[in-house]
C-alpha cells in the first residue's frame, strides 16, 4: 500500500477468508487469485471501495495476486474517461494490480468461440423473440416459462445466424443467443438466459469489431477461468446467478474452474449507491460532477479530503457478511476523525471574520508566535504564525449581551487568544444599521504564550488571524447530500435531497502557511473542522472544502451504547 497511515494493525478475518484457508489446507487453491471487476460505466464509490478492499485484502493476506479486469461488454454506455478514473481510484486506495491488468474484450474472440461451442453442442440457440416476449415467455417465481418456437432450431442454423449477428447484418433486438437449459427451472436465471445480444456501437477498445457483445453472465465466469481466478467475490445479489455461473463453467472446455462466493453489499445511511441514481445525479444536475465532495464516489471523497487510509479502515470494521445491513454513515465519520486527528496539522483560520483592534498594541508592529502543528503527534513540529495590532475573530465568539454560559468574547471580558495573548474587550463598533463591525480590545503584553504570571485564568480560547497578513479564501462547507438517513423510502429520492448540503463562504481569513498546503492533505482549522484544498483554488485565492467537523457522533453513540 502507498500509505502509511493505516490505523488497523489486526489481519481481518471473515467467512469468505476462511473458505480461502480450508482450499489451501485442503490442496484444492496453490496460488490465490482474486479480481475486482468493474464495469467502466460510471465512477467507483463507497461501496466498491468494500469490494476492493475485500479482493486486494485476500489476495495480499495469502501471498496471491488480485486482477483489476474491465466488464466492458455494453460499449453503449462504457467510456474512457471512467476507465482512467477507475484505475486512479483504485491506486489511491492503496492497491496495485502489477501486470494483471486485463478487459473482458481482450477475450471476445475466445468467448465467441466457446458460444459456438454451446450451439454446436445443442447447448444454445439463436431466438429471434422480442425483448418483451422472452420476459413474457421466462414465466414467474410462481409459474414455470414455456420453450420458445425457436427453442428446436438445429445447430447449424443458429450458427449460420450468430455469424451473421456477429457480421452486422441483423438490427439490434431482431436477435439473441440463448442458453438452452431449463424454461422449468425453479431459478429463472437457468431458464435460458441470453448469452449474446446485437449492439451497433463503436467500442472504447475494439473499435466497431464487433456488432454482438456477450452478457456479464457469459464474459464473467469465463473471464474468470481464462484468468486462473480460484475466488470469484462478488456481491449478494448475484447468488440466483451461481448455479448460471457453475453451469457455464462446466459445460464449456475452459482452462480452469473458478468459484463464486457472494457477500453481502454496503448500504450506507444518509447515502444512494445505486450507480443509476448517480449517474442521474451528475446528467441532471443535482451535484457538480462525479468527484462533487457531496457524492459518495471514490474521487468525491477524495475531494473532500477523505484519506484512503479512513475508507480502508472503515472497510475492515464493518466486516463481511451475508446479511443485509445498513450501516450508519457516522461510522465512516469517526474512522476519518479518528485518523485525522492523529494525523492532520493544525492551522488557524477564520471563516465569519469580525475585525478586532487592540489599541495598546504598537501601530504597525507585528511578531511571529510559535504553534504546535499537532499536540497528537511530537514530530509534526511547529511553525510561526504572524501576530499585530489588527485581527480577525470569529463572528461567533463575541456577543454583546451574553447569556449566562457563553464564555467567549463580550464587553469587559478577557479571553485567551490561541499561542498569543489575554484579550480584553473594550467596546463594540456598530455601523448604521447596528451591526458590529469591530471590536476594540486591549491586550496584557505580560501574557505572551497565552499563560498569565499571576496565574489568572480565563473560561474561552479563541483562534485568530493577523488582518495584515492574512490570505482571502472561498470555503465550501459541505453536509449531507440527502436531509434523510434512508433516502427514497418514502418518496422519490430526489424530494430527499438536502438543500442545505453546501454552503459557500466567501471572505474568509486564513494564515498565511495555508496557501503553500499541499493539494491532497487534508489540515484542521482549529476548532472549526477539518478542510482540504479544492483544485479550483489557486495561490492567491484559495479554496478549501470541509471535509468534517470536528464532533463525532458515532463517538456518542457507541458512549452511550457501552
Amino acid at each position: 500500500m502507498n500509505d502509511t497511515n493505516t490505523p488497523e494493525d489486526v489481519a481481518p478475518s471473515d467467512f469468505i477468508r476462511d473458505v480461502v484457508q480450508g482450499d489451501i489446507a485442503a490442496g484444492r487453491t496453490e496460488t490465490v487469485v482474486t479480481r475486482f471487476p468493474p464495469e467502466p460505466n460510471g465512477y467507483l464509490h463507497i461501496g466498491h471501495a468494500k469490494s476492493i478492499c475485500l479482493n486486494f485484502g485476500i489476495a495480499a493476506d495469502f501471498g496471491g495476486r488480485c486482477h483489476l479486469r474491465f466488464d466492458d461488454t455494453n460499449p453503449a454506455k462504457e467510456e474512457q474517461e471512467y476507465i482512467d478514473a477507475i484505475k486512479e481510484d483504485v491506486h489511491w486506495l492503496g492497491f496495485d494490480w502489477g501486470d494483471n491488468l486485463y478487459f473482458a474484450s481482450d477475450y471476445f474472440e475466445q468467448l465467441y468461440g466457446w458460444a459456438e461451442h454451446l450451439i454446436s453442442n445443442g447447448l444454445a440457440y439463436v431466438d429471434d423473440l422480442s425483448a418483451e416476449e422472452i420476459r413474457e415467455y421466462r414465466g414467474t417465481l410462481t409459474e414455470p416459462g414455456k420453450d420458445s418456437p425457436y427453442r428446436g432450431r438445429s445447430a447449424e442454423e443458429s450458427l449460420d445466424l450468430f455469424a451473421r449477428m456477429r457480421a452486422g447484418e441483423f438490427a439490434e433486438g431482431s436477435h439473441v443467443l440463448r442458453a438452452k437449459i431449463d424454461m422449468a427451472s425453479g431459478n429463472i436465471n437457468l431458464r435460458d438466459p441470453v448469452l449474446y445480444r446485437i449492439v451497433h456501437a463503436s467500442h472504447p477498445r475494439t473499435g466497431d469489431a464487433w456488432h454482438i457483445y456477450p452478457t456479464y453472465d457469459f464474459a464473467h465466469g469465463q473471464s474468470d477461468a481464462i484468468e486462473g481466478v480460484t475466488h470469484s467475490v462478488c456481491t449478494l445479489e448475484f447468488e440466483d446467478h451461481r448455479p448460471l455461473y457453475d453451469w457455464l463453467v462446466e459445460n464449456l472446455p475452459t482452462p480452469s474452474q473458478p468459484r463464486q462466493y457472494e457477500f453481502s453489499r454496503l448500504n450506507l445511511t444518509y447515502t444512494v449507491l445505486s450507480k443509476r441514481r448517480l449517474i442521474q445525479f451528475v446528467t441532471e444536475g443535482h451535484v457538480n460532477g462525479w468527484d462533487d465532495p457531496r457524492m459518495p464516489t471514490i474521487s468525491g471523497l477524495r475531494r473532500r479530503g477523505i484519506p484512503a487510509a479512513a475508507i480502508r479502515d472503515f472497510a475492515g470494521r464493518i466486516g463481511v457478511t451475508k446479511s443485509d445491513a445498513v450501516i450508519e454513515v457516522a461510522l465512516l465519520e469517526h474512522c476519518v476523525r479518528e485518523l485525522l486527528n492523529k494525523s492532520a496539522q493544525r492551522r488557524m483560520a477564520v471563516l465569519k471574520p469580525l475585525k478586532v483592534v487592540i489599541e495598546n498594541y504598537p501601530e504597525g508592529d507585528s511578531e511571529e508566535l510559535e504553534a504546535v502543528n499537532n499536540p497528537e503527534d511530537a514530530d509534526a513540529g511547529k511553525r510561526m504564525v504572524p501576530f499585530s495590532r489588527e485581527l480577525y475573530i470569529e463572528r461567533d465568539d463575541f456577543m454583546e449581551d451574553p447569556p449566562k454560559k457563553f464564555f467567549r468574547l463580550a464587553p469587559g471580558r478577557e479571553v485567551r487568544l490561541r499561542y498569543a495573548y489575554f484579550l480584553t474587550c473594550q467596546e463594540a463598533i456598530k455601523d448604521e444599521s447596528g451591526e458590529i463591525v469591530e471590536l476594540r480590545c486591549t491586550y496584557d503584553p505580560e501574557t505572551k504564550g497565552g499563560n498569565a504570571p499571576d496565574g489568572r485564568k480565563v473560561k474561552a480560547t479563541l483562534h485568530w488571524v493577523s488582518a495584515a497578513h492574512a490570505v482571502s479564501a472561498e470555503a465550501r462547507l459541505y453536509d449531507h447530500l440527502f436531509a434523510r438517513p434512508d433516502p427514497g423510502a418514502e418518496n422519490d429520492v430526489l424530494e430527499d435531497i438536502n438543500p442545505a448540503s453546501l454552503d459557500i463562504l466567501s471572505g474568509c481569513m486564513l494564515e498565511p502557511s495555508l496557501t503553500d498546503f499541499p493539494a491532497g492533505e487534508t489540515v484542521q482549522f482549529e476548532r472549526l473542522g477539518y478542510f482540504c484544498p479544492d483544485p479550483d483554488g489557486t495561490k492567491d485565492a484559495p479554496v478549501f472544502n470541509r471535509t468534517l467537523g470536528l464532533r463525532d457522533a458515532w463517538a456518542k453513540i457507541q458512549k452511550k451504547g457501552g
